[in-house]
């Protein structure tokens, strides 16, 4: 059974070993630790204001991550939703899970939209977000408060009222 709990310092190092292999094996995405230290301070980086980070659990251990920042005026912005290879699809529904753990916090909190940004590669996340309510954006449309990582090259907006 996957189960979604909040994030935890106990589960700091999975979330490391699960996202950095994911992002730089898997998807030959640049990006290293260094690029990312929310990953060490992720009580700071993500728990501002209404935003949080979500854990999947299987058997106890990190399966998938999904975090929510509170950009402020209404707008989430999701950030590090990663899935274990051996967790993805509909058979497990991790990521539906991680996303509904998350959209149910941004209505509960009253955000308007989230926002995210990814790669144009990813074809499977952009094919999640899309049936999960998001529309594309033009990057030139983004709010100045949206938090733009270097890597990401196609965003995402979904309403939420």
């Amino acid at each position: 059974m996957i189960t979604i709990e909040p994030y935890q310092q106990c589960h700091q190092q999975e979330v490391i070993d699960l996202i950095l292999p994911i992002q730089q094996l898997e998807f030959n995405v640049p990006i290293t630790l260094n690029d990312q230290l929310d990953l060490l301070d992720v009580e700071n980086f993500y728990r501002k204001g209404n935003g949080n980070f979500w854990v999947a659990l299987h058997e106890k251990k990190v399966i998938g991550t999904i975090a929510l920042i509170d950009s402020s005026n209404g707008l989430g912005t999701l950030r590090k939703m990663f899935v274990h290879k051996d967790f993805r699809g509909k058979q497990f529904g991790t990521a539906a899970l991680l996303f509904n753990q998350l959209n149910a916090w941004a209505v509960e909190k009253g955000f308007t939209e989230i926002m995210l940004g990814t790669r144009d590669s990813l074809h499977a996340a952009q094919k999640f977000y899309l049936k999960n309510g998001f529309e594309v954006i033009d990057k030139k449309k983004l709010p100045a408060n949206f938090p733009l990582m270097a890597v990401d090259n196609l965003f995402f907006v979904k309403k939420l009222r």
